[in-house]
C-alpha cells in the first residue's frame, strides 16, 4: 500500500484538494494517508472532511490516520512514499501580522510578503528550522521518499532542502500551470488557447513566459505586447504590473501582479505614492485574504460537517499527477522548482530555479533551458541574492546574514537606509520571540 503523508494537514482546504485528488486517481485510491499537524482542532476537521470524501467518492478504499504534535511526527512519516508539505509556521496571527505591521512603522509597504521582501525573509527563517527537523526524521524513517513542497517562500525552503538535506525534493506552484491561460483570457485571445505551445523558466514567482505559439506554430507575443500595452493605457485592471513587465522587459511573468509589485524596486515607492493607484497595487493584500479565508472556512466547515455530503472532482494541482507518474511510470510534465544543475546557464548553481520537469517511475527529471534573456536573468538575480543569503542565515544562525539578505532585497533597499534595515530586522526578530529563538 502506498503511503502519503501530509505535513500541515490543518490547511484543510488545500489538504482536501490534494488528497481528494489522490482518492480520485485509480493508482492512488488504496493509499494509506497520514495527516500530521500541531493544531488538534484543524487536524480533526481535516480528518472528518477527508473521511467523508473517502466514503463518498472512493468507497472507503483509503486508510486515513491522524498524528498530532512533534512527538508523533516520526510515526506519521515512517515508510512514506510521498510527503506533501504545506506548513505555515506561526500562522496569520501572530506572525503574518507582525511581518506587515513592523515594516510599516519603517515606511516599508508590502502586498503579500510570503515569497521575498522582509516578510518572505522572516517567514523562511521561521520555517527552515522546522524543515530541518522534518528532514532528520525523514532521513531516518523514510529516506527514499519524494518531498513535495508547497510552502512559501518556495525557492528558499525548497533550495534549503535540496542543498542541506538528503531528501529528494521538488517545489510546486500552480502559477506556472495557469500563466498563459490567464494571460490569453485577459487579452481576449481565448481562441488561441487550444493546442498552444509554451516555454516557461526562471525562478518561483518570477518565471518567464519565454515562448508562446498557437497550434500552428505562430508566435503570439507580437499580438500580446500590442494588446497588453493598450489595456494598461486604457483601463485599470488587476494585472497592470505584469503588463508593464511586458512593456519594459519584453516578457510576461508567471506570478500575479500583487506578488510582483513587491519583488522589485519599481512600483511601491514612498517618493511616488501615486503609483499605487496608477498600477492598481493592493497593499496589505495578504492579511486581508487571511481574514476572509478564516471567516469563510468557519462557514464552510459548518456546512460540510452538517450534512456530510461533501464530494470531490480531481483538480489540476500537480501533486496527485506526480504521484501517479511515479507509481505507474507514465511520464508527466510539470513546472518544478529544482536546484540549478546547469538547467539555466546564466543563473547560479546553488539557486533554486523553476524549469520544465518530467516525472516518471525514477523520479523528477528537469530539462535544460539554456540562457535566459539577460534582462530576465538580471531580474531573477535581484531575488536570488536575498534568497541565498537567507538560507545561509538559517543554516549558520548568523544574524549578520539576515541583515545582508534584507539589505539586498530590491524593494527594502529602494526604500530604507542600512541603519533602519538593521533596526527593523532586530525588532522583527524580537517580536517573533520563540519562532526566532535560533537567531536571538
Amino acid at each position: 500500500m502506498i503511503k502519503i503523508t501530509f505535513m500541515g494537514a490543518g490547511s484543510t482546504v488545500f489538504a482536501r484538494n490534494v488528497l481528494g485528488d489522490c482518492m480520485c486517481t485509480p493508482a492512488l485510491r488504496e493509499s494509506e494517508i497520514a495527516l500530521y499537524d500541531i493544531d488538534e482542532q484543524r487536524l480533526e476537521d481535516s480528518r472528518l472532511i477527508l473521511s467523508a470524501i473517502n466514503h463518498n467518492v472512493n468507497e472507503d478504499r483509503a486508510v486515513i490516520k491522524t498524528y498530532l504534535g512533534a512527538e508523533n511526527r516520526k510515526d506519521a512519516l515512517r515508510d512514506a512514499d510521498f510527503v506533501v508539505n504545506a506548513i505555515q509556521v506561526g500562522g496569520y496571527d501572530p506572525c503574518t501580522i507582525t511581518d506587515f505591521e513592523i515594516p510599516k512603522k519603517y515606511g516599508l509597504k508590502q502586498t503579500i510578503a510570503d515569497t521575498l521582501g522582509i516578510g518572505g525573509i522572516m517567514r523562511a527563517l521561521r520555517t527552515i528550522p522546522v524543515l530541518e527537523e522534518f528532514a532528520r526524521d525523514m532521513e531516518e524513517v523514510c529516506p527514499n521518499t519524494l518531498f513535495l513542497n508547497y510552502s512559501n517562500p518556495m525557492a528558499m525552503l525548497t533550495g534549503y532542502m535540496q542543498r542541506y538535506t538528503k531528501i529528494k525534493t521538488v517545489g510546486l506552484c500552480h502559477s506556472v500551470q495557469v500563466c498563459s491561460e490567464k494571460l490569453l483570457e485577459k487579452l481576449d485571445m481565448k481562441d488561441k488557447l487550444e493546442g498552444r505551445q509554451e516555454l516557461i523558466a526562471g525562478i518561483n514567482h518570477m518565471g518567464w513566459l519565454l515562448e508562446i505559439r498557437d497550434k500552428d506554430g505562430n508566435d503570439l507575443y507580437p499580438e500580446i505586447k500590442k494588446r497588453a500595452a493598450k489595456k494598461n493605457a486604457e483601463e485599470k485592471h488587476d494585472d497592470m504590473v505584469r503588463f508593464e513587465y511586458i512593456r519594459h522587459l519584453g516578457y510576461y511573468c508567471t506570478e500575479s501582479s500583487e506578488h510582483n509589485a513587491e519583488y522589485n524596486p519599481f512600483f511601491i515607492k514612498s517618493k511616488y505614492p501615486e503609483m499605487i493607484e496608477e498600477f492598481n497595487i493592493p497593499l496589505d493584500e495578504y492579511p486581508r485574504r487571511c481574514v476572509e479565508q478564516i471567516e469563510g472556512w468557519e462557514k464552510e466547515r459548518e456546512d460540510i460537517l452538517k450534512d456530510g455530503k461533501i464530494t470531490h472532482e480531481r483538480s489540476h494541482e500537480y501533486a496527485s499527477y506526480i504521484m501517479e507518474a511515479v507509481v505507474t511510470d507514465k511520464p508527466y510534465k510539470i513546472g518544478g522548482n529544482v536546484l540549478n544543475k546547469g538547467y539555466i546557464d546564466n543563473l547560479p548553481a546553488d539557486a533554486c530555479v523553476e524549469v520544465p520537469c518530467y516525472i516518471d517511475g525514477t523520479g523528477v527529471h528537469p530539462t535544460k533551458v539554456g540562457k535566459l534573456p539577460t534582462q530576465l536573468a538580471a531580474m531573477n538575480m535581484t531575488n536570488i541574492n536575498p534568497q541565498l543569503l537567507t538560507i545561509e542565515a538559517a543554516v549558520t544562525k548568523d544574524r549578520q546574514k539576515i541583515y545582508q539578505a534584507a539589505m539586498l532585497d530590491p524593494h527594502t533597499a529602494a526604500e530604507l537606509n542600512i541603519k533602519d534595515i538593521i533596526s527593523m530586522c532586530d525588532e522583527l526578530i524580537a517580536a517573533h520571540g520563540d519562532y526566532m529563538k535560533d537567531y536571538q
